[in-house]
């Protein structure tokens, strides 16, 4: 009698099935991992920068999805879009740990193969970066050459991120944001507010009443503080394998990402704490 519990019960015919890896496709995945050099590290690199890209992927969807529920007033769902988010950030920061395997000397092994490619230029950490609000119009310039990657970040530079969806919530209901700010020219860098300021202070006062409010502001800082992270990590990363090189994307290297640190996506939402 065979045991029911046995890997003798699986299906084992595919032939007019759809498998797993037809399912993933995971022959056109793997033909993507095409190392230039013999290094032994450079298949490293490249599996931490795919992988990377995926869950960068998975992170424009989801904010995506939550920014259209919140411009229509939905916060429960966009909620657990947020904490989803705040998730695959965790794998992202993570991924830079198994990089760091990498020593300087391997590095070098292959650096000079791929030329001015960079990290600088994926259109996926762009993408989030816009949709989060830090917004420059200048970073939009490496991707001018792809017409299909260009637009949809010029989209999001030019139209309201995650926070100003957020602040017109606010403001649907009832409370006092400035029109200035809901107004406002949505391709420039958002900045500190007073008057919003004062509107948060008015919903972490009294959270009984704004409590979905409050969730809502509370899981955005999750988000920020996991983009610090990544940002943290990735500059310590550049520090212990290159040190202060100019990075291949033509920036100063760890420099220009040490600058980066001091980015403030949602300042409101850390300034209130100092003011309650």
């Amino acid at each position: 009698m065979t045991d029911k519990h046995s890997a003798e019960q699986a299906y084992s015919d595919f032939s007019k099935r759809l498998s797993y890896g037809d399912y993933l496709r995971l022959d056109m995945l793997k033909s993507a991992h095409q190392p230039i050099t013999q290094a032994h590290d450079e298949h490293l690199f490249i599996a931490v920068h795919h992988v990377s890209e995926v869950w960068l992927e998975l992170i424009v969807r989801e904010l995506q999805a939550a920014m259209s529920l919140l411009e229509q007033g939905i916060t429960d769902a966009p909620l657990k879009m947020l904490t989803r988010v705040v998730r695959a950030q965790e794998q992202l920061t993570n991924a830079w740990e198994v990089l760091k395997t990498m020593t300087p000397a391997d590095y070098l092994q292959f650096r000079s193969a791929f030329g001015q490619a960079s990290g600088f230029q994926s259109q996926g950490y762009r993408m989030v970066e816009f949709l989060l609000g830090n917004r420059q119009a200048v970073l939009l310039r490496p991707h001018e050459h792809r017409p299909d990657l260009h637009a949809p970040l010029l989209a999001a530079l030019q139209s309201p991120s995650v926070y100003d969806l957020t602040l017109r919530l606010l403001s649907a209901r009832g409370l006092p944001v400035p029109a200035e700010v809901l107004e406002r020219d949505f391709s420039q860098k958002y900045e500190l507010n007073e008057a919003v300021l004062a509107v948060w202070l008015t919903v972490y006062r009294d959270t009984e009443t704004y409590w979905d409010l409050y969730e809502l502001a509370e899981k955005l800082l999750d988000v920020e503080d996991n983009f610090r992270r990544w940002r943290f990590n990735h500059l310590t990363t550049v520090e212990r394998t290159i040190g202060f090189k100019r990075g291949s994307g033509g920036t100063s290297g760890a420099g220009y990402l040490r600058g980066a640190l001091e980015t403030v996506l949602f300042p409101e939402l850390w300034e209130v704490r100092t003011r309650l």
